[in-house]
């Protein structure tokens, strides 16, 4: 038995509910290791299924020596799920995939090669071909374009599971909340710009019902605003929140100074500045300017304290002793 920090693959599975799918896929996985004579662990999240998924992973487990299981006390999200699951690996790549059997285990020898030997940080499947509804291909499509715009990174299916990590990756960032689609932008977000894409199989459903509604769609969106902004600005609050507060001060005041070089020069009749919708709009662009600058202000004064703030990825180093 190969010691496990010399395993070529670790593989993630987050699954919820999908009891009768796990044998088929961990029969799968495994014949697809051992004809490409690749050393593999497998390590399944259960994020509190309802169903016997925990229980089939228990039984797999006694058959397959590879396979590690994570349980879950309740349903905290697939994002939560890879988060555990990317801290639990020891594979040098580490590839993710769904449960349902949508994604085909076939793929993992050529993403393993194109981590290894081409040399990428992230490799995300393409679902060029899709078996899901419209109601799921139309807003994926718009999601995807609107992820490409503000990332500019030029991938065409973000969201899809199957994705392959040079082991770096998962062990530098951080995974939370919704964050499973924008992993691409949190690795280029930490410097890990050797971003490629493939073509995978897509499969249609074999047992059971999608886990996903809309409102992924909605969350999505502004999970995608959020990302942006941190990558962007989570260290520096100030260049944003104080640039916009700034900016609508001095227009705020820019107003209020032409008002009050008309009423002195030009209009000089009974009507009061208060009368006249200028003297509102200037004063309403002042107070939201003093707000945003605030703002960045308390954030500055959050990102300093935060242990955070000074860490960064070395790629490597010459000439220091240790």
């Amino acid at each position: 038995m190969q010691d496990a920090n010399e395993l070529d693959i670790s593989v993630v599975v987050p699954l919820f509910n999908e009891e009768e799918s796990l044998p088929e896929l961990m029969e799968w996985i495994d014949q697809v290791c051992n004809s490409n004579n690749l050393s593999y662990e497998v390590i399944m999240i259960d994020d509190g299924s309802k169903d016997d998924s925990w229980k089939v992973v228990q039984e797999l487990s006694n058959k397959f020596y590879s396979l590690k299981g994570i349980s879950f006390n309740r349903n905290y999200g697939k994002s939560a799920a890879l988060n555990v699951g990317f801290a639990h690996t020891s594979g040098k790549v580490v590839i993710t995939m769904d449960a349902d059997l949508q994604d085909s285990p076939d793929e993992i020898p050529e993403l393993y090669q194109m981590i290894q030997e081409e040399g990428f940080d992230l490799v995300s499947g393409w679902k060029k071909k899709r078996y899901d509804p419209i109601s799921k291909t139309i807003p994926t499509k718009l999601f995807n374009w609107a992820t490409r715009k503000m990332s500019g990174i030029r991938l065409n299916d973000f969201n899809c599971g199957l994705k392959a990590y040079k082991k770096d990756v998962v062990k530098s960032i951080e995974v939370y909340g919704e964050m499973h689609r924008y992993i691409p932008v949190i690795a280029k977000w930490a410097g890990f710009t050797k971003i490629g894409e493939k073509v995978v199989q897509h499969r249609e459903r074999k047992y059971g019902v999608t886990k996903f509604g809309l409102e992924r769609f909605i969350n999505g969106f502004l999970d995608l605003f959020s990302i942006t902004f941190m990558g962007k600005f989570g260290k520096r609050p100030m260049h944003f929140f104080g640039f916009i507060g700034t900016l609508m001060f001095f227009i705020g005041f820019a107003f209020f100074l032409w008002l009050g070089i008309y009423k002195l020069f030009i209009d000089t009749g009974s009507k009061l500045l208060a009368d006249r919708t200028e003297f509102y709009v200037a004063l309403v662009a002042m107070i939201m300017g003093v707000q945003m600058f605030l703002a960045g202000f308390l954030g500055e004064m959050i990102a300093r304290n935060n242990p955070q703030r000074n860490s960064y990825l070395i790629k490597e180093k010459s000439n220091f002793s240790e």
